[in-house]
């Protein structure tokens, strides 16, 4: 009953953990009936909660006449004792007019809240509003992340009146005497959202289920119930599975796999988020995972929104871009020589043969200084490139890559060390058969790899050598 609707506001407020007091509530209002609901109810919140209320109204200028909307919620605010900012904003669309106009207003609602320091900012959607969303998905295909409808709360946004319906926020008005703005655009039957409120859901309310929008909404609830359930799951096996490294999130393919598929798709959506990406799910599932997971796998990276995805031997690796090469450079004698692309210092000492204990270490080398030949270079690997490694024959430096196991984008970043065009060195991973200490070299040139300063040196996965 619409005696009740501020019972049912403070109860979501409360459940959905909206409010803890004292906040500043940014609060959108169009000057239709549910905004101005939102406001009215709001400011019956507000002296128990501590609230301080401010309303940010959005000129979409799409229609004739939108300017007196403006003029309608600065009354409002005034007869409510609530200061009023108005944003003119231009939408331009590609496609679809109602998402730019959407997109256009939530980064004006951001910006005021930025401005003002708002912790929350509140929008008037209903749960009618949450039926037609859900109906909507639906009709269009979507899964359970789609059918979950509008979130109560999303980040600094909150939805109070999910819980009312809008006769009852009708009343509610009537009731204080308020009025509100009763905007003709939606009635235009061009918007699929108008044709779903106004057609489909009375058709099936006075056909089918006349409680046909309390349905939608616990179908809602279940779906996102179990969204939340699958994000936790997914969380979970994200932080057991994914390595950081650098800028980018590595993932073991086989065990990915081994997930139920759903989960899966969700462990990638997660990760991908970590990094800024925003596909939504349905894009990991029918497109990423299932790329991922093909026999034989991509490969070349593809790119999935903003990411660069690729698959190596049993790793997956999520990025915002690909990795930076490494540059050429010559090497110092005796130095230290920064390698900031991969996060490395290149470090040389000559030292006396006497007494010098050949290292074990993959990222420590010694050679003898007087059998070298030339200046060193450091660079990344070129197409073409061979390698003769201590101990074995001549081979291409890619297929003894291959053979170690190292990831497709790791290839690029390796720091090869050259003496007149001879690999003497695959940093960190194996030496060359060159200038190898004996019982009679007299000088040792020591190479090794080091973390720089401040940064977390690349790893290299490697199983085994050649």
């Amino acid at each position: 009953m619409e005696a009740d609707v501020l019972d049912v506001v403070r109860d979501t407020v409360r459940r959905h953990a909206m409010l803890a007091g004292g906040e500043a509530v940014l609060v959108a209002v169009s000057g239709g009936a549910d905004s101005t609901a939102l406001l009215h109810l709001l400011g019956g919140l507000a002296p128990e909660w501590h609230l301080r209320l401010h309303v940010l109204h959005v000129d979409h200028q799409l229609r004739a006449g939108s300017a007196g909307d403006a003029d309608f919620v600065r009354a409002l605010g005034r007869r409510l004792s609530v200061p009023v900012e108005v944003a003119t904003v231009e939408v331009t669309a590609r496609a679809s007019l109602e998402e730019a106009a959407r997109q256009a207003r939530y980064a004006a609602l951001e910006a005021e809240a930025d401005r003002i320091g708002a912790h929350r900012i509140a929008l008037g959607h209903t749960a009618d509003d949450q039926a037609e969303t859900v109906l909507m998905r639906l009709l269009e295909g979507a899964g359970v992340r789609g059918l979950a409808g509008i979130p109560a709360v999303r980040g600094r946004i909150i939805r109070p009146l999910l819980a009312v319906r809008r006769r009852d926020l009708v009343a509610r008005l009537e009731r204080a005497g308020l009025a509100w703005i009763e905007d003709p655009t939606n009635r235009d039957p061009k918007f699929f959202r108008n044709r779903v409120r106004h057609e489909l859901l009375p058709l099936l309310a006075a056909s089918y289920a006349a409680d046909v929008v309390v349905a939608l909404n616990r179908v809602a609830g279940d779906a996102r119930t179990a969204v939340e359930t699958l994000e936790r799951v997914a969380s979970v096996e994200l932080d057991r599975l994914t390595r950081v490294e650098g800028d980018g999130l590595i993932l073991p393919g086989d065990e990915l796999s081994a997930l139920p598929r759903p989960v899966a798709a969700e462990v990638l959506r997660l990760a991908a988020a970590r990094l800024g990406g925003r596909a939504p799910l349905r894009a990991w599932a029918h497109r990423g995972l299932g790329r991922l997971l093909a026999s034989p796998p991509p490969r070349r990276p593809f790119r999935l929104g903003r990411l660069t995805v690729e698959v190596s031997g049993r790793l997956v690796r999520l990025a915002r871009g690909a990795a930076p090469a490494l540059l050429a450079r010559p090497v110092p004698i005796p130095g230290s020589l920064a390698l900031p692309e991969v996060g490395l210092r290149l470090e040389t000492r000559l030292l006396p043969a006497e007494g010098y204990a050949v290292p074990r270490e993959r990222d420590r080398v010694a050679f003898d200084a007087d059998e070298l030949p030339g200046p060193l270079v450091v660079r990344a690997r070129q197409a073409g490139d061979r390698f003769r490694p201590f101990g074995a024959g001549a081979r291409r430096l890619k297929t003894f890559l291959i053979d170690a196991k190292i990831p497709r984008w790791e290839r690029e970043r390796l720091p090869i060390v050259e003496a007149k065009g001879e690999i003497v060195w695959v940093a960190g991973l194996r030496r060359g058969a060159r200038a190898a200490l004996t019982p009679g070299s007299r000088r040792v040139l020591e190479l090794s790899l080091k973390p720089l300063a401040n940064e977390r040196p690349r790893p290299v996965e490697c199983e085994g050598t050649s």
